[in-house]
């Protein structure tokens, strides 16, 4: 392989809503993607020296976060570096020359089948299985190594392109503002040779609170006053401490220097105060969107 490539793991196989994400991330890059099963292969080679970066979904506009990958990111010590949101449109691939009628199964990773109900609901109640698998582009290669007859599933527009198959319906996701967020993940050296300081308007942390009345609206208090604009939020259990938790908060701002005083004011009323990165935020692309498609 070319050595000046830099080496981005996904999640998924070619074709995966994952490498679209590095795509549009590494857009003025080479790049060499590493396909992972599972998001844990994921985080192995970057830990392991496989992948210099990653590209991480952490979250969708449908159906919400996906849990397990911020237990991932803290545990891992690994940092963000960026995010890109990315309009997802689902298709519904087969072989060439299917037709919508000799389909009697279809194949999706859950989060892609959850985005497509609409959709997919009169065609289960007519008899049609709707079967989860572990990913979207994989569902579609499958059905080309196979040659499966009768088979569809529901994928990227380039997976259709990669593995020769048609696509049956174009665009079957019940809501079309439909978008991923994906964060893209290295290590502390990688993070600190491209982290521009002019261009940081936001930053991931995460933070345990004691268990007391109103310790969690102390700090939101705290980011209001500083006027640091609280994005996302999301708390998890700690494991072995029964009703304890840690919260996860996106937060953007327009002024560096306020932000880092708004942490040093919350430092004192919170504990394990980490920053998982501070990056310049992604744009949703929502004026690509026509009116017919909305």
């Amino acid at each position: 392989m070319d050595s000046t490539k830099i080496k981005v793991a996904i999640q998924g196989v070619s074709g995966a809503f994952h490498e679209i994400a590095s795509k549009t991330y590494f857009a003025d890059e080479e790049t060499e993607i590493i396909q992972c099963l599972t998001f844990n292969d994921l985080f192995d080679s970057l830990l392991f020296g496989e992948a210099n970066y990653g590209v991480l979904a952490i979250e969708n506009s449908l159906v919400g976060s996906i849990i397990p990958n911020y237990a991932l990111l803290s545990d891992s010590k690994l940092k963000i570096l960026g995010e890109v949101f990315l309009r997802i449109e689902q298709n519904l691939i087969t072989l060439k020359g299917q037709k919508l009628e000799d389909i009697t199964e279809i194949y999706s990773h859950p989060m892609a089948i959850e985005q497509c109900l609409e959709f997919l609901n009169p065609l289960r109640r007519s008899g049609v299985r709707i079967l989860d698998s572990e990913d979207t582009a994989l569902s579609a290669k499958r059905i080309a190594d196979d040659q499966l007859q009768g088979i569809a599933a529901i994928a990227s527009s380039l997976a259709a392109e990669i593995y020769d198959l048609q696509i049956l319906e174009k665009g079957i996701e019940t809501n079309k503002k439909n978008f991923t967020r994906f964060l893209v993940i290295s290590n502390q050296t990688n993070y600190e040779n491209r982290k521009n300081s002019s261009k940081i308007n936001k930053a991931s942390l995460y933070f345990k609170l004691p268990h007391e009345e109103g310790s969690l609206s102390h700090v939101l208090s705290v980011l209001a006053f500083y006027k640091i604009n609280l994005s996302k939020i999301q708390s998890l259990p700690i494991v072995g401490k029964e009703w304890e938790y840690l919260f996860y908060i996106d937060l953007t701002f327009p002024d560096y220097t306020k932000y880092l005083q708004a942490l040093d004011a919350i430092r004192p009323l919170t504990s394990k105060l980490t920053i998982l990165g501070e990056y310049e935020k992604g744009n949703r692309p929502l004026e690509n969107i026509s009116e017919d498609e909305l």
